[in-house]
């Protein structure tokens, strides 16, 4: 075979690291494995913040957490097929020196083989009706079961888990049938059970070979990202690969906004749909895209169109999206059967959703609340978070705010740099982090700006999601005993700074043809509260803390895979913030009204009753108890439903000025209104509102 021989210098964290490895392989693709694996291991070694040694170690735990991946369900390996992999449980190591993928090759070509003998599996099964009065049942959970020893026994495991999806089928279709009769509904046609269990069968077979459809699709490329992506969660659960088309979301999602028509897509039947479409967007100015649309053809102006029929969905959106101001031309089938031709000029999509959003709360006081849904920051010269909640800030300030609460709930994190100056709103001066690199001592990072934007009461909501830099800004206030920290649970526990590496950028121009190659997440630095201790496992602790339908599950950081460990370093110097505040108080009215609320006395009892839940995974496959247990769930449902609507709406609404932008764009008037609807029933909303009117006296 011909010999590839390549040299990469890997300028990380302060070091360079040159590498010299020789692909053994002729094929473009396998070649670009190769590559990539050689500088992203080279990369990890030299910029992790706790590299690690590749030894039989690493290998058994590379092993296991890529056999988790291979199969998750347990539905196509069988035990055999297990054991026959598990002889490389010590020589991931020897494979990753060398550059060889002997492993990854085997576990491909064996999980492929045994998805395509399952295809017929479910086919068979389908070809005649269930008998749903025996008392059999079908464990949900797969960590509970073993793999199937045998064919037949992967035949069985198939035939219960298709039976588990017709009588879910047959269920729901008994109960919209049992709403019609009882509400005389004389439009609704009336079914017996033969006719919903021969329509279950039909739609689950349709659902399946829908969904082995995609299986096929899911090419070599995408069962590498996931070998390599599991390469470097050996290291913690936030270092991870990320193919080209993987980053490019990583980057929308960080910024808020992409370059493209606006047009979200869905395969559906081996065809790519439209499934809305962007307000505002390029596709929405030009008119003729719609929602149900079904696209054929996609050309690059006037290039040669591409038939995208059968095509993966992630490859037709990478030809759908583009630069700003180029033409991308559409060949659609309309709903009325027409087809037609639509050009568009991509331009910039702008996901509203993702930024920053205000309101007012009146009650005794004016209190202002700001929701942060992520620290997103467009590093090429967009929109950022800390500006933006500046600006909402100052309107606050403007219509007489005289408390902020900032809803951090569910903010997965992001930008820390944003984070530093967002909390610099809120405090004179000093430290608000400190952060500590590989073979450096820590260093704590401060606002640079000594001015304050609110001087009054504060406080941040939190939750089990809120993380990373979520919780830098939730540990700071907390620190410096700016505000009061109030949470549903402790905040999730993640305490590590990730930078990107892209790969591309350390390949010779010789090799320019295997680009691009993706990047890599890498964690190189923790980072530690003012305090010296760390959000890492521990989380931030709400000063306040309210019951949640979550509370008795396990949950957050310590529950992923090789998390990195908790510790501490010294405290940094600070002074607290002058105006005290009274939270042992505070805490205690809390307590006394949550103590007194239906709606959370019903959410505390829930709360257990979903841990017992999701204890037993066991589901009957016998109709009437299936049937019983389902209608248990669903009342639970209801009680939920009937306690929310006796919450005592709050008398939230727009500021002035933001009312005023939106006067004549009726998608954004109907956003809005859902979003204000959402708001004054949130009870967690209520208690802050509560314990702010005390802060603000």
């Amino acid at each position: 075979m011909k010999k590839i021989a390549a040299f990469i210098i890997l300028p990380i964290a302060g070091f360079i690291f040159l590498l010299s490895y020789t692909p053994y392989s002729s094929s473009s693709k396998s070649a670009r494995d190769e590559v990539t694996l050689g500088i992203m291991t080279a990369g990890l070694s030299s910029g992790h913040f706790s590299p690690l040694k590749y030894d039989d170690d690493f290998s058994e735990k590379a092993h296991k957490l890529y056999i988790e991946r291979l199969d998750p369900g347990k539905k196509f390996l069988l035990q055999s097929d297990i054991n026959e992999l598990a002889v490389y449980k010590q020589n991931i190591d020897d494979q990753i020196t060398k550059g060889s993928f002997e492993f990854f090759e085997k576990s491909f070509t064996m999980v492929n083989k045994r998805i395509k003998e399952c295809e017929g599996y479910y086919k068979e099964v389908l070809t005649k009706p269930f008998d749903f009065e025996n008392d059999e049942t079908f464990e949900t959970e797969p960590d509970k079961i073993n793999y199937a020893a045998s064919a037949d026994e992967m035949k069985e495991v198939w035939r219960k888990y298709i039976k588990y999806q017709v009588l879910a089928r047959i269920s729901e279709m008994m109960d919209a049938q049992e709403k019609a009769v009882e509400k005389k509904d004389t439009s609704y046609k009336e079914k017996t059970f033969v006719q919903m269990e021969e329509d279950a069968r039909k739609k689950v077979l349709k659902n399946n070979d829908e969904l082995f459809v995609r299986y096929a699709k899911f090419d070599r490329g995408d069962r590498m990202g996931i070998y390599l992506g599991t390469i470097c969660n050996v290291y913690d659960p936030h270092t991870e690969f990320f193919p080209p088309a993987d980053k490019a979301n990583f980057d929308i999602n960080m910024s808020g906004q992409l370059e493209g028509i606006g047009a979200q897509l869905q395969e559906k039947d081996g065809q790519v749909k439209v499934s809305n479409i962007v307000p505002g967007s390029a596709s929405w100015r030009q008119g003729q895209l719609k929602a149900g649309d079904i696209i054929m053809k996609v050309a690059q102006g006037a290039n040669e169109p591409v038939d995208v029929t059968d095509m993966k969905l992630d490859d037709v959106v990478k030809i759908v999206r583009g630069k700003k101001g180029t033409e991308v031309r559409l060949t659609v089938k309309k709903v009325d059967g027409t087809t037609i031709i639509i050009p568009i000029i991509r331009d910039i999509v702008v996901l509203e959703e993702t930024y920053a959003q205000s309101a007012l709360i009146e009650t005794k006081k004016k209190i202002g609340y700001i929701r942060l849904p992520g620290f997103y920051n467009d590093f090429k010269g967009g929109r950022n978070c800390s500006n933006d909640v500046k600006k909402e800030l100052e309107k606050l300030k403007a219509e007489g705010a005289e408390g902020i609460i900032l809803d951090l709930r569910d903010n997965g994190g992001g930008s820390l740099q944003d984070v530093i100056n967002m909390a610099g709103f809120f405090i004179t001066k000093g430290p608000m982090v400190q952060v500590k690199q590989k073979d450096f001592p820590p260093q704590a990072y401060s606002d640079k700006d000594p001015g304050i934007i609110f001087d009054g009461p504060l406080i941040i909501m939190v939750n089990e999601n809120s993380a990373s830099a979520s919780e830098i800004m939730a540990a700071a206030i907390q620190d410096y005993k700016r505000g009061v920290i109030i949470g549903s649970n402790t905040t999730f526990g993640k305490g590590t700074v990730q930078q990107f590496m892209d790969l591309d950028e350390y390949v010779l121009p010789q090799f320019d043809s295997l680009k691009p190659l993706g990047s890599v997440k890498l964690t190189i630095q923790k980072f530690y509260r003012i305090n010296g201790g760390t959000t890492q496992l521990k989380g931030v602790v709400p000063d306040i803390t309210l019951p949640d339908i979550l509370r008795y599950l396990d949950y957050g950081e310590k529950e992923l895979e090789y998390p990195m460990p908790n510790d501490g370093i010294k405290a940094a110097s600070y002074d607290r913030w002058n105006k005290k505040i009274d939270f042992s108080k505070l805490s205690k009215n809390s307590n006394d009204r949550v103590s007194k609320s239906d709606y959370f006395k019903f959410i505390e009892q829930t709360s257990k009753e979903i841990k017992a839940d999701r204890d037993n995974s066991l589901v009957s496959l016998n109709l009437k108890k299936f049937r019983t247990e389902s209608k248990e769930r669903k009342e639970l449902s209801k009680k939920l439903e009937d306690v929310q609507k006796e919450i005592q709406e709050m008398n939230v609404g727009n500021l002035k000025v933001d009312l005023k932008t939106m006067e004549s764009d009726t998608v954004k008037i109907a956003k809005n209104k859902d979003w204000l609807k959402a708001l004054k029933k949130d009870y967690y909303l209520y208690e802050s509102m509560k314990v702010m009117e005390e802060m603000a006296q």
